[in-house]
């Protein structure tokens, strides 16, 4: 029951992320951006004063509130994963508490290695205690043989995995998707704000040297917005698999630990 509300809250937290990220865009954009103070006259009608970034980019036009949004996207999920993966990896370091885990079981102490996992709290530590708790349970089996007992140690760690990876990589699709869309969301606003350049100057009647530079840093601004927001994606997406393949390989280390512990010790009884 908590795992299907924990589903179906999911997607409603990022749905009110992204709207709020667009919402926070747009009030930047227009109160920010296009702030009277940042243009000539006092009007954003008019061109931005000599030298403000500011007014140059709120003439990037619309596409540059949809920019915003998608970097406050990738910063809102950047920090919503960090926090998640960090809490995930528990307390202390991940290898010296598989090799503690590891001597305990070698020792044949399963009480206290379930103990550490309860100290540790992070996803390798569930994953082993869930592994632990069928070792325990599977010693006191009389009808099962051993093959059956290593197969449902197993399976037991193979759920508990299961269980946990999707935690680890929630969410990670929507930054990779703000990396990929916002260089062409970048590009879309710097041909349409070369569309106006160009047809302005062409409307002019005789060539605007100033005019026609101004225009195409004015469209420029978009395709430096989508950069950064793709680049800040894809830095922090890699960053995220790598940490995740850390505690990927954490569990997998663990897992095959237990089972050979496990095999190891009901070879040497028998």
């Amino acid at each position: 029951m908590t795992q299907e509300k924990k589903q179906t809250n999911i997607p409603a937290f990022a749905g009110i992320v992204i709207l709020l990220s667009v919402l926070v865009g747009w009030i930047m954009y227009h109160f920010v951006l296009g702030s009277p103070g940042n243009f000539e006259g006092g009007s954003p009608e008019n061109k931005p004063l000599n030298g403000n970034f500011l007014g140059t980019m709120y003439k990037g036009g619309w596409i540059v509130p949809i920019l915003i949004g998608i970097l406050f996207i990738v910063f809102t999920f950047t920090i919503e994963r960090l926090i998640t993966i960090m809490r995930a990896k528990g307390k202390g370091s991940v290898q010296p508490f598989v090799r503690k885990v590891r001597e305990l079981l070698s020792q044949g102490d399963i009480k206290a290695a379930i103990g550490e996992c309860d100290k540790q709290r992070g996803v390798v530590a569930n994953v082993i205690r869930s592994g632990l708790l069928k070792y325990e349970q599977v010693e006191h089996e009389t009808v099962l043989d051993k093959e059956a007992k290593v197969a449902a140690i197993q399976k037991s760690l193979e759920e508990a995995t299961a269980l946990e990876l999707p935690m680890l990589s929630k969410n990670l699709v929507i930054i990779s998707t703000c990396a990929s869309i916002s260089t062409l969301v970048g590009l879309l606003g710097t041909v349409l704000g070369m569309i106006r350049a160009f047809a302005a100057l062409a409307q002019a009647g005789a060539p605007d040297a100033i005019g026609l530079a101004t225009g195409i840093s004015e469209a420029l601004i978009n395709t430096m917005l989508g950069i950064l927001a793709a680049a800040l994606g894809i830095i922090f997406y890699n960053l995220f698999n790598n940490m995740i393949d850390g505690l990927t390989y954490g569990m997998d280390e663990a897992g095959f630990s237990i089972v050979q512990t496990y095999s190891a010790t009901h070879k040497e009884r028998e």
